[in-house]
C-alpha cells in the first residue's frame, strides 16, 4: 500500500497543534518519524520553550520503540538526549525518514542543534514543511544537505504556515487570540462548561501568557482569579475593559501577586505586550473584533444555560479540531 507523504506530515501537524499557545516565544512545531517499511515509529511535538524539539522528542520515542533501551526516558534536558542518541544509535536510523513541520535547526541555543543531531544519526531523508525565517535558528536544511541527507521543502506548507502564524505574529508585533467555551446549543452561561483537562490547557496558556484581557461585567458577576493555579503557573497581567472603573477589591484577581491589573475602556495597553489571551463571550467578541488574530474555542458535548452568541454573522475558517478528554477544540480564524 503507498501512503501519500502529506499523510505523515499531517499527523505531525495535528500533534504540534495540541500544544498551539504553550509553546510562546517558540513556535509550535511538530515531527513524525517512519521507518523504511512506512510504519510510523513515533508522532511528537514541542511542549514548552526550553523543553527538547520536536526533532528530538519524536527521535528519542523512536529509539525506545527500535530499541526497547528504557534508560532513555530518565533523560528530559535536550542535550543529554542528543548526547544519547549518538552514542547509542548503533545506525538505526539509516533508513528512517523524518517529517518536521518546520525547518531544523541549525544554531546552538538552549537547545543543541536539531539539524547537528539529524546530520549525526545517518537519517535519509528529511521532509521540512516551513522553513526558518528566523535567521538565529535558519539554514538547517543546508546542513542536512552538506552531510549527505536528502531533503524534499514545502510539504503541506500552507498549513505549517498557518501553523506557524502566533510565532511570526508576536516577533513582528504582537499575537491577540480569543478563547471562549460553549455547550452543543452554543450558551456560554451557567457555570462550569468544560471538563478539568481542558480547564488546565487554559491555566497552561495563561501562564505563558503576557495579558489576559476580560470584561468588566464578567468581573463583577463571576467574581474571578484568573490565574494558573491549575498548572502551578504564573498569572498573567489583566486588563478589564470597563467603562466604570470601581471594583470590589476583594474579588480575587485584584489579590494574586506578582501581577498588574489595569482597567480601561480601550485596548491601547496591548502595545505593551507580545502574547495576549482575550477570554470572554458575545460581548468581548464584538468589542475585541478589531485586534484578534485567531481564536479558540472549546465546545462541550452538553445542553443548558440560556445565553451565547445570538445575532452575530460571523464566518470561520478552521486551523485545526482536535478532541480532547470530552471536549472538541477549534482553532479558527475569520474569512
Amino acid at each position: 500500500m503507498v501512503i501519500d507523504n502529506s499523510f505523515y506530515m499531517q499527523l505531525a501537524l495535528d500533534e504540534a497543534w495540541k500544544y498551539q499557545g504553550l509553546t510562546y516565544p517558540n513556535p509550535a512545531v511538530g515531527c513524525c518519524v517512519v521507518a523504511k517499511s512506512g510504519e510510523i515509529l513515533s508522532v511528537e511535538a514541542h511542549k514548552r520553550a526550553g523543553n527538547p524539539h520536536a526533532e528530538v522528542e519524536a527521535l528519542k520515542s523512536a529509539y525506545l520503540k527500535l530499541t526497547n533501551d528504557t534508560t532513555i526516558l530518565n533523560l528530559t534536558l535536550s542535550v543529554d538526549i542528543h548526547n544519547y542518541l549518538k552514542q547509542n544509535h548503533n545506525s538505526i536510523f539509516k533508513d528512517t525518514e523524518v517529517y518536521t513541520t518546520l525547518e531544523p535547526c541549525s544554531h546552538i541555543g538552549k537547545t543543541p542543534s536539531c539539524a547537528d543531531l539529524l546530520c549525526a544519526l545517518g537519517i535519509r531523508k528529511v521532509y521540512i514543511g516551513s522553513k526558518d525565517t528566523n535567521p538565529v535558528a535558519a539554514c538547517g536544511e543546508d546542513k542536512l544537505l552538506a552531510c549527505g541527507i536528502e531533503v524534499k521543502n514545502s510539504l503541506l506548507k500552507q498549513k505549517c504556515d498557518e501553523l506557524l502564524l502566533p510565532f511570526g505574529m508576536w516577533n513582528k508585533k504582537r499575537f491577540v487570540f480569543f478563547k471562549w467555551a460553549q455547550r452543543l446549543n452554543g450558551t456560554t452561561d451557567g457555570g462550569v462548561i468544560t471538563s478539568k483537562i481542558s480547564r488546565k490547557k487554559v491555566h497552561a496558556m495563561r501562564d505563558v501568557c503576557d495579558l489576559l484581557i476580560i470584561g468588566g461585567n464578567t468581573v463583577r458577576v463571576d467574581r474571578p482569579t484568573l490565574d494558573a493555579r491549575l498548572v502551578d503557573g504564573k498569572a498573567p497581567d489583566i486588563l478589564i475593559i470597563s467603562r466604570q472603573k470601581e471594583f470590589d477589591k476583594t474579588i480575587p484577581l485584584f489579590s494574586v501577586k506578582g501581577r498588574k491589573v489595569m482597567i480601561s475602556d480601550d485596548f491601547s495597553i496591548c502595545q505593551e505586550y507580545k502574547n495576549i489571551m482575550v477570554e470572554g463571550t458575545k460581548n468581548m467578541f464584538e468589542l475585541s473584533r478589531d485586534i484578534i488574530d485567531m481564536y479558540l474555542c472549546f465546545v462541550a458535548p452538553k445542553f443548558g444555560g440560556n445565553i451565547g452568541f445570538d445575532k452575530i454573522d460571523e464566518n470561520f475558517e478552521i486551523l485545526n479540531l482536535q478532541k480532547e478528554s470530552q471536549d472538541i477544540i477549534m482553532w479558527i480564524k475569520r474569512k
